[in-house]
């Protein structure tokens, strides 16, 4: 595929669905038309919804994950939407990173981890699928910022000469490198000199460009390992409304600690607590009106 050519359309298969956009079930407004006061989540919230109907993408089915004899993911389903902003929070050791990992199959390379249950990309097992070809459909982005140390080109370029069937020369690459510096909201900073090393960028760029070199790869579901931990708030703010802007192109799902942050971009939020998904909802239906005692008490700060 030469490298200057429009992003293609894809096709999806015939497992693949396009689902309405599941009800939310916000708080009822007071007479200021805000949610009532007792939930500390109710100022923050900054996503609007998506305006596009949501599209299954990646289905998880009765997954249970071991690192020898110790089950670190149990019996877990959840729907992975484009569209959609999906959160997984919940305190540390609780099995958040280990399902995101186990998404794209870097759970795997784990020597002691095994796993049954059953993962679906647009219906199709992931176990199926050529590790290699899985991970440009379903990247992921790490909790540090692990920019390359070449140039901001380079980065980007990397990506794109490894898909490329021929090594395409520097000027047939750059609409690709900028259409995907573009997306990740850094074009506008590095325009002038896309020779500059990476190494050199701000925290809050070389991330957004270990996220624009993982869209270069055109993928279907992009994973976000707490992106934002090592960030300045200024950084995190830029970072958020850019994940929040790619639901309409990708299926997001984020690990994060921070609850405000999960409140503020997320969609839908999965709870999970000592391996077991304890409570999935809106957002704004968990973050205000949780069902479990359990997600009540992390909320509110009673653990964690």
């Amino acid at each position: 595929m030469e490298l200057n050519e429009p992003r293609p359309i894809r096709r999806l298969s015939p497992g693949a669905t396009v689902s309405p956009r599941p009800p939310v079930h916000e708080p009822s407004a007071n007479g200021n038309g805000h949610a009532p006061s007792q939930s500390p989540f109710v100022t923050a919230r900054r996503a609007a919804r998506a305006t596009a109907a949501t599209l299954d993408r990646m289905q998880v089915e009765d997954l249970s994950i071991a690192y020898g004899s110790k089950l670190a993911v149990k019996s877990v389903s959840l729907p992975i939407r484009q569209g959609e902003v999906l959160a997984l929070i919940g305190p540390s050791g609780c099995g958040k990173t280990t399902l995101l990992r186990s998404l794209n199959r870097l759970t795997e390379l784990t020597q002691t981890a095994s796993l049954t249950g059953r993962i679906t990309l647009d219906g199709i097992d992931i176990t199926t699928l050529e590790p290699t070809a899985l991970r440009r459909r379903v990247t992921m982005v790490f909790q540090q910022p692990n920019p390359f140390p070449m140039s901001v080109f380079d980065n980007i370029a990397y990506v794109l000469r490894e898909q490329a069937k021929r090594r395409p020369r520097r000027a047939a690459l750059r609409p690709a490198v900028e259409d995907a510096l573009g997306r990740a909201g850094l074009l506008d900073e590095v325009a002038d000199d896309l020779g500059h090393p990476a190494l050199r960028l701000s925290g809050g760029q070389q991330q957004r460009l270990c996220i624009a070199r993982a869209l270069a790869a055109n993928p279907d579901v992009l994973l976000l390992d707490e992106p934002c931990s090592a960030l300045d708030p200024q950084s995190t703010r830029v970072i958020e409304e850019l994940i929040v802007k790619l639901r309409e192109e990708v299926a997001v799902v984020i690990v994060t600690h921070n609850l405000q942050q999960a409140y503020r971009i997320a969609d839908h939020v999965a709870f999970m607590y000592l391996g077991e998904l304890v409570e999935y909802a809106s957002a704004g239906a968990l973050f205000s009106n949780p069902r479990q005692q359990r997600t009540k008490d992390y909320i509110s700060g009673a653990f964690g």
